[in-house]
Order: structure tokens, then sequence, then C-alpha cells
């Protein structure tokens, strides 16, 4: 019997154990997600998206108890965890409207013409369908809104996708709640058993088989580079690959202009920038650009003495506790420290180094990323050094600048570096905090993703867990209605080249259709 072990990581007790999921288990589990494979992703939208309107009500009702175990599970503040728990059943309720409006389905007919020389032109319709069963990891910082019930699995259900979700170890409880809750909003809706399931371990061994299995077509992971790169590995190494859609490091450059360096509220959105929820968010700048002389050492002292009056925090795991100690040394090595150091056996302090820039240049370890509340300034005579360096980081998911918007044309080449290398540039705000919305991209080039062609967050996420589909010749009896002549649905649809949601009222007969 293997048991799953979580800690309070503020305390160090452990908390009450959960079974593992056996292998045995596992092989059930992804025999149902097969089974139901085909019959979810043939309901009609609206089903979907009342299957997600209830799952969204279900981690509503289940707030109390999942912030109760998440809080002991992880350390993380009791309001952060309440804005997570709101979070989770708002992007349930979001994907539950994409689907049900429909468009994001992407519809496009081109119309038949028959009698065009030198050849006919076909009828040819298209549209997302979706991938298939998808294995999502849950991450260990966001214990709610990225993992069983968070942004992955939701935009795979509303994709059409059967989930199985690899709870993360160190919140198997919280984990366990999510779950029932999806499962009890799928059995209420009538969906398929076997829709949303959940896999506990406290090693590697399954999570591998999940990658490795047939069944399973997409993979969607939050967490630390090695451990999606083990996964792409896995998934490439397959007879058939499968996508990995991976988020894994990033250091967040932000840009600090002389211009912006006098802003009241500057050093302290910059502290809490970094040390908020002890620095573990994914878009935490890690590393500042600030400008040489007396205006940006204020800003230093003022920035450092706000992070030594931050109360430590306990790191979510001991993993992340020691990589922590190992990166904070690891700058210690190379740059200036700002504030004193703790010991290593404390819970974590905020930490901020500063570097000229040629030092930074010629020390290329200062740019890999620190997990955790630390920051490393950078220091830097004129903007036109920036370019260059900035080229040199690796992909980024955010890069910030904080400049007077009237400077933005002179700082052309920084925001074009910017571009190349993050998914998001923000102007004179900070990183962390990451909307849900239409419009948001929660992505970036390698190593921010292992597929910097999409996102982790926002309605654009589906798109991951879907691909393009096309019919060609098919009467209109037999093409879904998101394709059918009338427009059952009113989607947006884009019909010769012209988005419209008109239905085709004047056609070509296909041959199909002449024949039939």
């Amino acid at each position: 019997m293997t048991l799953v072990q979580p800690y309070n990581p503020a305390t160090g007790e452990k908390l009450d154990s959960v079974l593992a999921t056996t292998p045995a288990q596992l092989q059930g589990l992804l025999e149902a997600a097969e089974a139901a494979r085909p019959v979810y992703a043939a309901l009609p939208a609206a089903r979907r998206a009342d299957f997600l309107d209830a799952a969204a009500e279900q981690i509503r009702a289940h707030t109390e108890e999942l912030v109760h175990w998440a809080g002991l599970e992880t350390g993380l503040p009791e309001a952060r965890l309440r804005g997570e728990a709101a979070r989770t059943a708002n992007q349930l309720a979001l994907f539950a409207a994409l689907v049900r409006e429909g468009s994001w389905v992407d519809a496009r007919i081109d119309t038949p013409q028959p009698q065009r020389q030198p050849l006919p032109k076909p009828d040819v319709r298209s549209l997302r369908v979706p991938l298939g069963v998808v294995a999502v990891f849950g991450a260990s910082n966001f214990p709610l809104a990225f993992s069983v019930a968070g942004g992955d699995t939701a935009s795979a259900l509303a994709a059409g996708c059967p989930v199985i979700v690899k709870a993360h170890p160190a919140h198997p409880h919280t984990s366990g709640i999510a779950a029932r809750a999806l499962q009890g909003a799928a059995q209420a809706s009538g969906m398929p058993a076997g829709t949303v399931q959940i896999v506990f371990e406290p090693g590697v061994e399954l999570g591998q088989h999940l990658v490795r299995s047939p069944v399973v077509k997409a993979v969607g992971f939050t967490g630390s580079r090695a451990g999606g790169l083990a996964l792409l590995k896995l998934a490439q190494g397959r007879p058939v690959p499968i996508p990995v859609f991976a988020e894994m490091s990033s250091v967040n450059p932000l840009v600090i202009a002389s211009s912006a360096l006098a802003r009241p509220n500057l050093a302290a959105g910059l502290a809490a920038s970094i040390s908020s929820s002890g620095g573990q968010l994914c878009t935490q700048p890690g590393l500042l650009f600030v400008p040489t002389g007396d205006a940006g050492d204020a800003l230093l002292r003022d920035l450092a003495a706000r992070l030594q009056d931050t109360q430590p925090c306990a790191l979510l795991t001991r993993g992340i506790r020691d990589a922590y100690g190992q990166g904070i040394a690891r700058l210690a090595e190379g740059a200036e420290a700002l504030t004193p150091a703790l010991p290593g056996d404390l819970p974590a302090a905020s930490q901020l180094f500063q570097v000229p820039l040629e030092g930074f240049r010629q020390n290329p370890a200062l740019a890999h990323e620190v997990f955790g509340p630390s920051s490393l300034a950078v220091r830097y005579d004129d903007p036109a050094q920036l370019p260059e360096v900035l080229a040199a980081l690796e992909g980024q998911l955010t890069a910030s600048l904080h400049a007077d918007p009237a400077e933005l044309p002179h700082l052309a080449d920084v925001l074009a570096v910017m571009r190349e290398r993050a998914g998001r540039v923000i102007l004179n705000g900070f990183p962390t905090g990451v909307e849900v919305g239409h419009a948001m991209v929660h992505g970036g080039p390698f190593p921010a993703t292992s597929d910097g062609q999409s996102t982790s967050v926002g309605t654009r996420a589906i798109e991951r867990f879907s691909r393009p589909f096309a019919y060609q010749d098919f009467p209109d009896s037999a093409l879904p209605p998101e394709l059918q002549n009338a427009n059952p649905l009113g989607l947006w649809r884009v019909v010769d080249g012209q988005r419209t949601q008109q239905a085709i009222t004047q056609q070509a007969i296909s041959p199909s259709e002449e024949s039939a």
C-alpha cells in the first residue's frame, strides 16, 4: 500500500496521508476516459457549457473546505487562497460562456463553384475538434487555479476532451476536494463516467505512464523546467508523439528608465511583486534593470528596506526551499547583497542583489531563475546597452517597462527585443497578477513554455486541446450544426472569406448533394 504524505510547510507537521492510485486503478481510469471520449466530444456545446457552469458552482460551494486544506498543505495566506478559489470558479464559468457562444470553433466555409474552370471548386468546411483525452499535472504554487479544477482542466473540458489529473503530491487533500466537486458537477449534468478523473502518487511512475499511454493525446503542465522537459521527452519518444503544453521557467525582466525612478509607488509595487506569495509566482520579476546614479541607488535602498520588512514565509515544499537556498547562494557569489541573509533553515526571507551590467554579461548563471522572493538588479548606464543584453536572455512569460509614455519612441529597440523574448509586455505595471480573460497571453518562447504559440490563461487556451478538421463535399444534413447552411447556432463564421452570422441561402449544389 503506497501513501501520499503531505506536510504543512509552515510547521513541518505531517498531515493525514492519502492512499495512492495503483497501476491497475490507473489502467481503469484510462479505459474509462477512452470510453467517455467519443460520447463527451459529441455532446452539444450547450450541454458542455452547463457542465462547466455546474463545476463553477461546485467550486464556490466547496470554497471553505478548499481554502482550509489548501492553507494547511501550502502555507499560503487565506486571502490569497480565497482569491484563487474565486478565480478557479470564474474561469470555469468563463469557458462555459465561451462554449455556449460557440464561435471559438472557428467555423470556415468555402462554398463550391462546380462550373469553375479549369477545375471545379469543392465545398470545404472546417472547424476545431477536440484532441482526445488530456493529462493535466497539478502545479505546486497554485493548488486551485492551476491544478485539478484549474485552467488546463477547464480549457480541455471546454474543448470536449476528458481529463485525467495527476494531483500534486504536496496538496492531495485540496486536489481530492476539487476532483469531487468536478465529478459531482459531471454526474449532475449527465456527463459520461470518466469525463474527469484524478490520480494520486508520491512519485513520478504513474505520471510517466499517463504520458506514454496511447489513450492520452495531450498534456498540460505547470512546474519546473526539469519536470516539463522530462514530460516533453516522454511525449516525443512515443510511437505517436503528442503535444505537451508546459509552463516552466521565467525571470520576467523589468526595465526601469530614468524618468520612472522618482515615482512614489515604484518601490512599494516592486516589493509586493517580488515577495507576494513568497515569490512563488511564475511571473515574479526576478531581474530588474536599474539606471546607475543617485536616483537608482535611492530606489534600491527603499526597495531593500521594504523587502527586509517583509515577513519571511514558508516555501511550498522542501524541494522548493532547498532550490531557493541554492539560488540565493549562486546570486551571492556573483552579485552584491543589498539585504541581510538569513540562515537557510528559517522561512525564506526576501532578498535583493545588485550587479553592474558588465558583471551580469560575464556571468550567465545570474540570469537563471531563482524561484522564491528574490530579485537581482542589473545597473546600466545607457538604455542603448539594453537591447543586446535582453536579446541574450532566454524566452520569458513577461517583460516589463517603466517609462514615461513619451519616451516609448526612443525605447523602440528595447520594446522590440521584449516582444521577441516574451509572451506579454507590461508598461508601467508589475507582471504578477494575470487577468483571466479573452485577450490574455500567459505563455512565451522556450523555456518559459514548451510551446510559445499558445497560452495557459484566458479563453485562447482552448486552442491547445483542439485541432482543425475539414469536411469536403458533404451534404448539409451530414454536417455538424456549426457548419450547416442555416447556421442554427447563430455563430460568427467565415463564409467565402467574409465574417458573418448570416445563413447560406444560395449555394451551388455539391456533387454529394446531387447524387443524394
